[in-house]
Order: structure tokens, then sequence, then C-alpha cells
């Protein structure tokens, strides 16, 4: 008899669960967006507005300048001690030869046991499914179009899926759980232990910036004033998995909540990258931002701000850093608050910045100094 096993943050499943899950619960996986473009158009896609149609190539938050630019793919999966990466879109298949090329590139950079995994909705290219795997690709997971899930011969992914399963990789299928849609869903798994896939993935539907006004369209609401997450989404997971305990069917089953993916997988994440990245004077806070004491000037360039900071306040050389890219002078919070009432009377903006430790070093927060 299967059992459910509790995950943190309202997650569960039924064993099996992929090493590709587990993985992302650590924050070892390498999140690849290797193109934004992709033919299902499905109304729930939560991709942003600027990757959405667009091909593009992103190693976690840091954008590559180029399909060439594989440097970052490995100083990205340094800075998080990566231990595989996830292959995702738009649709990689689309972009095949270039999805073969980097997981080939990975394999030969970090070994057979770097792990991947790839998404895709299967509509093209299926014969090159078999090109990737001799790449070393470890798993896919289908993501079929939500109007065929109660017959999934007639779906444009199953010659895709056929294809997959006559090869070595490990075939998944991935979803999200949309509300009033149990019985599809369970038809969905039903069939796929008949068929031989090892495990479906169940996805909190959430809002996103670029499929909202679709959501709200058909009825969807958030299901409480802290979260993007759609309201009904959880109960219908957690109805498919009471099922498929019922039934006793041999199929690994994980539903995935939108709070586990940002409070547990993020989280940990950017921890690992801001153990790695972070200056020796950052603060490195629970949630794993950065916070920083900065200064911003209008009144002199960078370098004379720091010659003024060395020279009139006596600080080490090794304790000021130029972050030219934003413009600023960045110093030990500690520092920075005993001087911060002096730099002021000079015209100089000083903040303690609160910030991910993201390539693209999102801010979450800025504090004024001195303190009133």
């Amino acid at each position: 008899m299967n059992m459910v096993t509790p995950w943190l943050k309202e997650s569960q499943y039924i064993a099996p669960l992929s090493p590709a899950c587990k993985m992302c619960a650590r924050g070892t996986k390498m999140v690849v967006l290797i193109t934004g473009f992709c033919k299902a158009k499905c109304f729930y896609c939560p991709l942003s507005q600027h990757k959405l149609g667009k091909d593009r190539i992103f190693a976690n938050e840091w954008e590559l300048e180029n399909e060439d630019d594989t440097d970052k793919l490995i100083k990205e999966a340094e800075f998080i001690e990566a231990y595989g990466a996830g292959i995702t879109g738009g649709d990689p298949l689309l972009v095949w030869e270039r999805t073969e090329r980097y997981i080939t590139f990975l394999k030969e950079n970090f070994g057979s046991d770097f792990h991947i995994h790839l998404y895709t909705c299967g509509i093209d290219n299926s014969d090159h499914i078999s090109d990737l795997v001799s790449a070393g690709l470890d798993e896919i997971r289908f993501h079929p179009i939500p109007r065929f899930w109660n017959n999934m011969i007639v779906s444009p992914s199953y010659p895709s899926i056929k294809k997959a399963l006559e090869t070595n990789v490990s075939v998944a299928i991935e979803i999200p759980s949309i509300p009033g849609m149990d019985k599809e869903i369970f038809s969905l798994v039903r069939w796929a232990s008949d068929v031989g896939i090892k495990w479906v993935n169940l996805n909190e539907l959430e809002f996103s910036e670029t499929n909202a006004n679709d959501l709200i369209k058909k009825g969807f609401t958030v299901k409480d004033d802290i979260s993007a997450a759609v309201k009904g989404s959880l109960e219908t997971a957690y109805m498919v998995i009471y099922n498929v305990l019922i039934e006793d069917y041999e199929i690994g089953v994980h539903y995935c909540s939108s709070s586990f993916k940002d409070g547990i997988q993020l989280k940990n994440r950017i921890r690992r990258r801001a153990s790695n990245i972070a200056k020796d004077f950052d603060i490195i806070t629970d949630e794993g931002t950065l916070l920083k004491g900065v200064i911003y000037s209008n009144k002199m360039q960078l370098n004379e701000l720091k010659d003024c900071l060395k020279h009139e306040y006596k600080i080490k050389d090794k304790r000021i850093y130029i972050n030219e890219e934003k413009n600023r002078v960045e110093i030990p919070i500690i520092i920075l608050e005993k001087i911060a009432q002096k730099l002021k009377t000079k015209g100089l903006d000083c903040f303690i910045v609160e910030e991910y430790p993201t390539a693209d070093a999102l801010e979450v927060e800025r504090t004024p100094l001195p303190l009133e």
C-alpha cells in the first residue's frame, strides 16, 4: 500500500520521488531557460513578459549574452554548488540542437552524475529525444495540453512520450493542479501508470504578470491575501493524491505548493549562492538575502568617494567596494552607521540595502541612514 509523505509548506508526495525534486528542495538544481519559444500557448503559463515568446537564455537569473556564453553556465552552477540542472522554456525541443549541446557541455564539465532533467510539451522534434538521451539527459517531463488529459492517445504529446518510453530516460508528467479538473488529472495519472511513466508532478497553479487576465476570465481567484496561488489548486491536488492511494497505483505523485517553491527551494538556492558571492562585510540574512551598507553620490565620482572614505575616515581599502553596475560604493554597515551623519552633510545618500544574491541583485528594501 502506498503512503503519502508530507513535505514542508503543504507539499506532499507518494513515492517514488524524482531525484530532481529532491535536489530542487535542497537548492542544488540550476534552472536553465534554454528559450522562451513554445507552441503550446497554455493559458496558465507563468513565464515572465521578458522571457515569454523570446529566444533568450538564462542560468537561474543570469542572462547569457548568446548561445556560446557558456562561462556563465559554469559560474552559476559553481555559485550555487549545483548537483544538477533543469532545462526549461518555452519548449527546449524547439531548439533541440542547442539543448543537446548544453546537456553535453554540462556533463563534460561536471561529470556523469550531474543530474539533468528537461521540460517539454513534446509537440515537435520527438525524433530528437533519443539524441538528448544519448547526450546524457536523465529525466524528461512532459507537459500535455489540458484538453487531452482525459484521452492522451490523441494528444500531440503522445508520440514524444511513446518515443521517450522506448529509451532509458526517466519519463514523467508535470502539470498544474487546475481547480475543478481533478477527474481529468486523475485520468491522466491512471493512464501514466498504465504506460510505465515513473511519476506525475502537480504544481500549485499561480497568478503571474502574464497569465493573470486569463485566469481571472476563467473565474479563478487567489487563495489568500499573501499568496499568488490560485484558490482550490491545493484541494484539487490533494483529492487526486487521495484517489491514487485508494486505487493503489504503482506511480509516484508529487504535489509542489507555491509556498514550498518560494519558502524552501528558492530560499535554499539563494542561501547557497549568497555564501559563495557575499563579500566579507556583507551580512547574509536567514532568508539568504544580503544586507549592505551603500553610499550613492551625485557630488563626486566613485573613485573620488573611495579616496575620501580611505583618507578622511580611515577605512581600509579592502572594506570599500565600488559597484560600477549600480553606481554606488559599498562598505560595512557598522562603519556606515557611524559616519552616515557626516556623509549626509556632504550631500551623500546612505542606506542599508537588502537585496537578493542573484545575478539580477533584485532589491528587497532600503533603509535610509542615519536613522531618525
